[in-house]
């Protein structure tokens, strides 16, 4: 019972920090977005802000039960997802679950919060809404056809589903890492992770000014606040999931932060230099050569390199 006590305690101390570090990587990362376009940008205190200031305020309609448990669905996947990642490797305090669940049960917290956002968002009658959704699932299922090959590939790389064993296995060296072993399965999966972040040209769900924030238009007040934190630890723990799987994991704070910085800043990267696309242009986009991509991966690994 101890054990137990300590480790949900070190997992809500692991959600604390991954959440103040999403904040602070969204709000540099949208102050770098500003600076190429020639804007000053947010301060980079803003998204603290932002979350008490929408976290004090009470809304007076509702509509309906779904529409109340949309925003906790959306929260519920992303502590899910965090909670069977080890942060970092070899460190007891930063393990979270990982011995209790495997790459699997994430990849279930990963579609489970989205999916919930998705019902809850549909009962508001908003076309928006309703919009956004129809987008945002019909990219989901498209970006998630060269991740899932990647996956598949690091299943058969490394015999295991086990993060924890994953990261293991690519210790010693840093041509250990996935990256190096099979970097087919890497270049699929940021692909694909290019869709997950939602910057541009996969922004297509919110769709800024064309339909404005997409499937949270009508959520504000503590509902908007548990949707922010969701978007900051849901980002981070996606972050620490590909360092993890492809990158070698970590095992100090610093190589962390340095790591999971250099993954987001390549979706940065691709958002400041290209427009968004079409919902039907995205989805083709991830059906064709990333998928192709995937597809050799799962061959490499199962044919050429064992």
């Amino acid at each position: 019972m101890d054990i137990w006590i300590s480790k949900i305690g070190y997992y809500f101390l692991n959600v604390g920090i991954v959440l103040v570090y999403g904040l602070l990587l969204g709000a540099f990362i949208a102050k770098t977005m500003a600076r190429v376009q020639g804007r000053i940008g947010i301060p980079i205190y803003q998204p603290f802000i932002d979350i008490l200031k929408t976290f004090t305020k009470r809304q007076a309609i509702s509509h309906g039960i779904m529409f109340n448990l949309g925003p906790a669905f959306r929260l519920a996947g992303g502590l899910g997802t965090l909670a069977f990642i080890p942060v970092i490797y070899g460190n007891e305090m930063f393990s979270n679950f990982s011995a209790a669940g495997d790459l699997l049960l994430v990849m279930y917290f990963i579609f489970f919060g989205q999916l919930g956002m998705a019902l809850g968002s549909g009962e508001s009658g908003h076309p928006y809404a309703a919009m956004g959704i129809g987008r945002g699932l019909a990219q989901m299922t498209a970006y998630e056809v060269p991740f899932t090959l990647a996956v598949v590939a690091i299943f058969i790389q490394y015999d295991t589903s086990s993060i924890t064993e994953i990261v293991a296995a690519q210790q010693g060296s840093i041509w250990n890492w996935t990256l190096f072993t099979n970097p087919l399965a890497v270049i699929a999966a940021m692909i694909a992770f290019l869709g997950m972040a939602a910057y541009p040209p996969f922004d297509v769900a919110m769709a800024p000014n064309e339909i404005p924030i997409g499937p949270p238009t009508e959520f504000h007040s503590h509902f908007l606040s548990m949707m922010q934190m969701n978007r900051a630890i849901f980002a981070g723990a996606k972050l620490i999931l590909f360092m993890n799987l492809f990158f070698g994991g970590a095992t100090g704070l610093i190589e962390l932060v340095f790591k999971t910085w250099a993954i987001y800043m390549v979706a940065i990267l691709v958002g400041a230099a290209f427009p968004r696309f079409r919902t039907e242009q995205a989805v083709r986009f991830f059906l064709g050569v990333p998928m192709l991509i995937g597809i050799a991966s799962v061959l490499y690994i199962q044919y050429w390199a064992q």
